[in-house]
């Protein structure tokens, strides 16, 4: 397709590129490869070092997390890209464990407007696909020893699959991005599976994979490693060991993303890294250290204060139902709270069932962008389905608004979860991290 306005006048700030990438392309998202790629020859993008790629339904950016944090602590330089963010755009791109800066990032904006504009008919990209083509050219520009890449939207079409994968990790796979994926796991896996490359590694972390992924390894001729299979993992409530393929780990310490289905990914990030021995050896003093140690916001993150806060952007059946159970594993609190904000093309309705026995008050939150359920219509989406008398609900206009009113209303020994898009854990940590006082401490 191409695209008959001019280039973007320059210089730029990075503001000025996100909203010309809004411009671009008639749709959001555009399931080919092939313009993507042609901008990406003109621009000669290459790494010269080993490339691992993440895709997955959940459990992508904690993976892409301690992958980083593992291979960080053995002394390599890393470059991450996951997407998307929660408050600021560069958060996208962490180079040698640092978010990189506005600044940095323009002049790579800018090889890729000359790249797609090279011929009299410039090529258009999608915002995806333009932003995720700058902050490659930026990591290859940066001299790393690897590069971790998560796929934004299923795995075969993605922009990110432009790239031959040295180890392709698949998380856990489930119903979500239906209308562009498929509707079944099957399919999905299907389209996840596009990332396999032959005779490389694909790290399969569900216990459960779809048939497609297996039919897909064997077909392409992928190492799979294969969760049960070639790898495992046991614990206790103190430590915790993994097993595979000629190598093992005893006594480690639980990761310090929280959550029983962090374990999942750990196991999953060991096996890719084992399976790389070769090419990026690590120390067993690596792993403890780097899984002892990551961070990344707004995954069951559990912030000190009174009222309990927990941070979450579970916004898929699949998600949600970890985070029932991991708020299940907190024990005891008299009230929850729990402020909520989704996109349209979400379904909501088992969302809020999995997690309604729990939440005694709902904060319903409209969000910052046309693709998102109304506060208004989620409440009727819960009141539909609730099937809790004693339980109160309410719409808000922003999701500061909606957890201004939770704390307001809470208890100091009471939990608020603020849980669903990026948008929402977002709209709260935009204003630094919160601290809570419930209204009973305040003087």
């Amino acid at each position: 397709m191409n695209d008959p306005s001019p280039p973007l006048p320059q210089p730029c700030t990075l503001q000025d590129w996100l909203s010309h990438c809004e411009r671009l392309h008639p749709v959001a998202i555009d399931m080919t490869l092939e313009r993507v790629k042609t901008v990406a020859d003109r621009m000669g993008l290459a790494f010269k070092c080993p490339v691992i790629t993440v895709a997955g339904t959940n459990g992508k950016g904690s993976t892409c997390a301690m992958l980083e944090a593992i291979l960080s602590e053995s002394g390599y330089r890393t470059g991450v890209y996951t997407s998307p963010h929660l408050v600021d755009f560069e958060e996208r791109c962490r180079v040698r464990r640092e978010i990189v800066r506005a600044q940095d990032l323009t002049a790579h904006f800018a090889s890729v407007e000359l790249a797609r504009c090279q011929h009299d008919a410039a090529i258009t990209l999608t915002y995806f696909e333009f932003t995720t083509l700058a902050i490659l050219s930026l990591l290859a520009a940066s001299q790393l020893d690897v590069v971790i890449l998560e796929v934004g939207l299923g795995g075969r079409l993605d922009a990110v699959n432009i790239f031959d994968a040295d180890c392709a990790v698949i998380t856990s796979i489930d119903l979500d991005h239906m209308a562009f994926l498929g509707n079944t796991r099957e399919a999905i896996g299907f389209e996840k599976s596009g990332i396999m490359r032959p005779a490389k590694p694909v790290v399969v972390c569900g216990p459960l994979p779809p048939q497609s992924v297996i039919d897909h390894a064997q077909k392409v001729g992928a190492d799979l490693w294969r969760f049960g299979a070639d790898f495992n993992f046991s614990g206790d409530k103190q430590q915790w060991g993994w097993a595979g393929r000629g190598r093992r780990y005893a006594g480690l310490a639980y990761p310090a993303l929280r959550g029983a289905n962090q374990l999942v990914n750990a196991a999953g990030v060991l096996a890719a890294l084992t399976a790389l021995r070769d090419v990026l050896p690590i120390t067993a003093q690596a792993v403890r250290v780097g899984l002892s140690m990551v961070e990344l916001p707004g995954r069951f993150q559990i912030i000190p204060g009174q009222p309990t806060l927990v941070l979450d952007v579970a916004h898929n059946p699949h998600s949600v139902a970890a985070l029932a159970e991991n708020l299940d594993a907190m024990g005891f609190y008299p009230c929850t709270h729990a402020v909520f904000g989704a996109m349209a093309d979400k379904d909501v309705g088992p969302m809020l069932a999995r997690v309604s026995p729990m939440v005694d008050k709902w904060y319903f939150t409209d969000l910052p962008t046309e693709r998102a359920s109304s506060g208004a219509s989620l409440l009727s989406a819960w009141q539909a389905g609730n099937t809790r008398p004693d339980a109160l609900a309410h719409a808000y206009t922003n999701p500061a608004d909606a957890l201004a009113a939770a704390v307001s209303a809470a208890n100091p020994t009471d939990r608020i979860v603020v849980f669903g898009s990026f948008y929402t854990v977002g709209g709260i940590l935009k204003h630094g991290v919160p601290r809570l006082l419930a209204k009973h401490l305040q003087t």
